[in-house]
């Protein structure tokens, strides 16, 4: 990271759009200039359903920034879901140019080159490349090479791609919104230093975001990347679910759901009667808390289940020594870490992060995206815009910034 780089950072989800933005202070850490967020429902199931309302919803958002902060705000990068992503592992040996002056930036660099030269899927599109380690030619393994005297070195990457149809959606969006993207991260990938702790980051764990509609599967081996997707389940549909079976408002479900929550029935302490205020059904005005709570058990024990599906599916389930839950859909019911090491038959713990509770709910994906941009080795540029740009080609502007995150 430079000092004085400006980073926007903004996670659109299934509920709200969040932006932070931040800068790197003299100390090299990141000094939130301003956050702000905003309802929208321009996202279901993981699909934008609706372009208009996310085009308003990001322009107002700016507009607020640029109050705020009295700059004027031309890009931003931005999260993007599992589901849309393609992770590809690649590993690259090469020479030093010279093996007595030891390896060089410029070297790292034409490593980093050669690791994008992979057999790219139809309809996908490279948005990141993750650095994992780097291998000397004594064995020795580390993180940055750069003055290491070897005469050569191995570097190992993730090569994560993205579905191409989803960037134009997304590209489409932000030139409405007269704004360039400066890049797309994943959200697990993102979020991976603000929710596991220092065991975890060296650890084989899966991290899950359960939002209000998403749950977002990110798996790293180590400093690896190795898998991740979406589940177009969440907290709402847990809402839904009390609304509709217990014939009440969605917004007395949300409270309920808050204030009895519990994943699993057989916690119950005491099995208290509770007053339904908008019951449209006359004959169920009274119901037990042990009904509200099969609601929330039976949907918390089918995003678990479809987790266990998809990672055994991908045979990657043998690997994971440790889940780590985190996200607004499903901290707030207690018993969710057991429920779900009953059903995936892994140790599970809420996340306990040191940076979790230093930033509000709203704003974690976003802030854990600005430290991620800032924090990536051997980038090329980081800042964000802030001058005016001709907007003639968005979807060119987003592939040729992605392109310089990188040595060239």
């Amino acid at each position: 990271m430079a000092i004085g780089d400006i980073i926007v950072g903004m996670d659109i989800g299934t509920s709200k759009v969040s932006l932070v933005i931040g800068e790197v202070n003299n100390f090299n850490q990141i000094e939130v200039l301003c956050t702000t967020s905003c309802k929208c429902n321009g996202i279901k199931k993981g699909k934008i359903v609706d372009e208009n309302e996310i085009v308003t919803t990001v322009s107002k958002l700016i507009k607020e920034a640029e109050e705020e902060t009295e700059m004027e705000i031309n890009s931003a990068y931005l999260t993007i879901p599992g589901k849309y992503v393609t992770i590809v592992q690649n590993s690259i040996t090469k020479e030093a140019k010279d093996k007595y002056a030891g390896i060089s930036g410029r070297d790292v660099a034409s490593a980093i080159s050669l690791a994008k030269d992979i057999d790219i899927p139809e309809g996908m599109q490279i948005i990141d490349i993750v650095t994992d380690e780097f291998i000397l030619d004594n064995g020795k393994v580390v993180q940055d090479p750069v003055g290491s005297l070897s005469s050569s070195f191995t570097i190992k990457t993730q090569i994560v791609l993205a579905q191409k149809d989803y960037m134009k959606q997304l590209a489409n969006i932000f030139r409405r919104a007269d704004m360039d993207i400066d890049g797309l991260v994943p959200v697990s990938l993102a979020e991976r230093s603000i929710v596991l702790d220092g065991n975890e980051l060296n650890d084989n764990v899966m991290l899950l975001d359960i939002g209000a509609g998403n749950t977002e599967i990110g798996v790293f081996e180590g400093l690896s990347f190795s898998y991740t997707n979406t589940i177009p389940l969440g907290g709402d549909t847990i809402t839904n679910d009390i609304a509709l079976v217990l014939n009440i408002s969605e917004e007395e479900a949300d409270k309920l759901k808050h204030q009895y929550g519990l994943a699993l029935k057989s916690f119950i302490d005491n099995d208290n009667e509770i007053l339904l205020s908008t019951c449209r059904d006359e004959n169920r005005k009274i119901i037990k808390s042990s009904e509200l709570i099969e609601i929330i058990e039976a949907r918390i024990e089918e995003i678990f289940s479809l987790v266990n599906k998809d990672i055994t599916a991908q045979g990657i389930k043998p690997r994971i020594n440790n889940v780590i839950l985190t996200g607004q859909g499903i901290t707030t019911i207690n018993k969710s870490d057991v429920a779900g090491k009953i059903i995936l038959n892994i140790p599970v713990k809420i996340s306990t992060g040191r940076l979790i509770s230093m930033v509000r709910p709203e704003y974690r994906t976003a802030y854990a995206l600005v430290r991620y941009i800032a924090s990536r080795p051997f980038a090329k540029n980081l800042s964000s815009s802030i001058d005016s740009k001709s907007k003639d080609n968005i979807l060119k502007n987003v592939l040729e910034r992605i392109k310089e995150f990188f040595y060239s």
